[in-house]
């Protein structure tokens, strides 16, 4: 059966911050597939004059409404006229038969509103590490309080892996659980047939302290010492400063012809980049189930990570090398691997056929419908 599916996020892509929760809209867009979807978006500028403005407009296929409200240094204002705005947003759209919320930052207590006022359901997606067990005692009180408050409301919890399953489940969050992971757009997604002339790495993020996309390049960079050849490109949507640091280090080393630094990249883009590298590095020291992994997988290309957060849930054998822990010559030692060939690689294919039957718009598509239908039944 077709469901009307409001789906209502404390993050999502909007003009201040173009990726900022994509990983939601694709869920939307995966929803989509076999719902009538729409999208509620509320977010604060502190340069807009007026106080909303109703961005309204098709994206992706999606009908999505962001309100922007003028934001002010008072977090009580603000967070007073964030629900203000996702009132006016929600007289604009159909009454949907159930809500989608995503992110339990105290911005879904519409979602209880909308159940106590309308009679709608909600069901819950989970992204945020910061609910990981490991986080529990660094998160801020405020924070665990509102989570708690506002999931155990919901008719279901949908973590994206079992690691945040468990750290929802330690913040004393009672409910019902299915984990539902990101998806990738295998259509965006998917390998080339040639090989590259000279092996490339490739890192992509939002290029903030954890990532370690500076110990990355460190680690490239004492590889190229040592002789070894090959190429590097590292970028995302980071600051202008975090950006000119990556340049400076490349910049001041010998070996800055076989380094690529980059900025924001549309998701095509990204696409083309892991397409054209050989091995995706991801190095965080904290992570949930980051997106760029099975978008690596897709694009047939192996992968060195970290093993945190839910990571190792979604990587099976052959597909790459996971590291205990950041440190850099252990990434040194894993590029080397990848590079010798040493690891024993699954084929393009069975990498590729794993993200259709794990993570493809069709499969999570079809998850969610299942659960819309065990609530709605």
């Amino acid at each position: 059966m077709k469901y009307k599916i409001l789906f209502i996020s404390s993050w999502f892509p909007n003009k201040l911050e173009p990726t900022n929760g994509n990983f939601v809209q694709k869920h939307a867009e995966a929803v989509a597939l076999y719902n009538d979807v729409e999208i509620l978006h509320a977010v604060g500028d502190f340069y807009q004059k007026e106080k909303f403005l109703i961005d309204d407009k098709t994206v992706n296929g999606l009908r999505t409404l962001i309100v922007y409200y003028k934001n002010t240094h008072n977090p009580l204002l603000n967070f007073a006229r964030r629900m203000s705005a996702y009132k006016r947003g929600f007289g604009k759209l159909q009454k949907p038969d159930l809500v989608h919320a995503n992110v339990l930052h105290n911005s879904m207590l519409f979602a209880i509103y909308l159940k106590k006022k309308h009679k709608i359901s909600f069901i819950v997606s989970e992204h945020w590490s910061a609910f990981r067990k490991e986080a529990y005692y660094k998160t801020p009180t405020n924070i665990k309080y509102f989570a708690r408050k506002i999931a155990n409301e919901a008719a279901i919890i949908s973590p994206v892996s079992n690691d945040l399953k468990k750290g929802l489940q330690h913040l004393g969050i009672d409910a019902t659980y299915k984990v539902v992971p990101n998806t990738v757009d295998t259509s965006l997604f998917y390998p080339k047939s040639s090989d590259n002339p000279v092996f490339t790495f490739l890192h992509i993020s939002n290029l903030v302290p954890l990532k370690n996309a500076d110990k990355i390049l460190l680690a490239a960079l004492k590889l190229f010492e040592n002789g070894y050849k090959f190429k590097i490109k590292i970028g995302g949507d980071g600051t202008d400063v975090q950006l000119s640091t990556l340049k400076k280090i490349a910049e001041s080393s010998n070996f800055s012809q076989n380094i690529e630094i980059f900025g924001l990249q549309k998701s095509c883009e990204v696409a083309e980049k892991m397409r054209n590298a050989d091995c995706f590095i991801l190095f965080s020291d904290n992570e949930n189930q980051p997106c760029v992994i099975p978008e690596a997988f897709a694009s047939g290309i192996s992968v060195i990570s970290t093993s945190v957060g839910g990571i190792s849930e979604f990587f099976p054998k052959g597909f790459g090398i996971l590291l205990d822990e950041p440190k850099q010559k252990l990434l040194q030692n894993a590029m080397v691997e990848i590079m010798n060939k040493k690891t024993d690689n699954a084929q393009k294919e069975i990498m590729v056929d794993y993200v259709k039957n794990n993570f493809s718009l069709e499969k999570i598509g079809v998850s969610f419908s299942e659960l819309y239908s065990q609530i709605l039944k």
